[in-house]
């Protein structure tokens, strides 16, 4: 089986927009980055599932977050069998083959993005348990480190594993804040209807979008310090979505339109993103 080219496949499926910058990326760091994504995919989709409750949720994502923390060489066939027991024909493609994505990285480099992923999982088991109840910004900075910064983190690791660049970590998580922080604001309206509230108590638009901002620039400063090379290539895309979608949404717009979305990478890429 060419697991490479179905994981982009299923990549293409599931995110245009990072389907993009992960599609040109080198070998090695191309098959390492989408295991990142579609590990990290596979339990969002668990996360933001609308059929299961919360304490369900919980318990799916520890137990994958134990199955990830007990790889050694990597997975048997039905490792994570136990992980979904019972929920197989409930979850999506992308969460039932989290196996496949953690295999798919470079063995030098798939035991992070295990760690990464399996920390990840604990922690929206967290927020899961709490109905992701946001009362302060420093519980905001908590979630939205949990979910993002982290992969900021990730991402560096990744850069510095594959040819040696160096990032500021902190700038690295203010890349993740950030752009978190657009999807809160994107979604909100979506969010209510399911009853979770992303803004701290008191807060109301204008004080989510200054707090993206803030993260923005850090996003800004971590990008800009950036090499040229795979790494500045792949983070450009989504910097400059974020920014986009929030002027957008300053503007009164729900968000950026397909169009938008494909006139922006075309001019950062020089590629036709509908032809790819």
């Amino acid at each position: 089986m060419d697991l490479r080219g179905d994981a982009l496949q299923i990549l293409k499926e599931t995110s245009r927009t990072f389907y993009i910058p992960i599609s040109i990326l080198p070998p090695g760091l191309q098959e390492a980055v989408a295991s990142a994504y579609l590990c990290m995919r596979a339990i969002d989709e668990i996360e933001d599932h609308p059929q299961l409750d919360n304490a369900t949720k919980a318990q799916l994502l520890r137990n994958m977050s134990l199955t990830l923390q007990a790889g050694v060489d990597g997975f048997a066939v039905d490792a994570f069998s136990v992980a979904f027991s019972g929920y197989e024909n409930s979850l999506a493609e992308v969460s039932l083959r989290v196996r496949e994505w953690s295999i798919l990285a470079p063995e030098s480099i798939a035991p992070r993005i295990w760690d990464a992923t399996a920390a990840m999982a604990d922690r929206m088991a967290y927020w899961a348990e709490k109905n992701w109840t946001i009362e302060t910004e420093s519980d905001l900075d908590r979630y939205t480190f949990g979910v993002a910064g982290a992969v900021g983190l990730l991402l560096s690791d990744l850069w510095s594993w594959y040819d040696g660049t160096q990032t500021n970590r902190t700038q690295a998580i203010g890349f993740g804040r950030g752009l978190q922080a657009v999807n809160i604001l994107r979604n909100n309206t979506e969010d209510l209807t399911r009853g979770v509230d992303f803004f701290p108590d008191g807060w109301n638009n204008d004080n989510l979008q200054e707090y993206a901002r803030r993260n923005l620039l850090l996003a800004d400063a971590y990008t800009n310090s950036l090499p040229s090379g795979p790494a500045l290539q792949f983070c450009q895309i989504p910097l400059a979505l974020a920014h986009g979608t929030l002027d957008a949404l300053v503007n009164g717009k729900e968000k950026l339109s397909r169009s938008d979305v494909y006139a922006l990478i075309e001019n950062l890429m020089g590629i036709n993103v509908k032809a790819s």
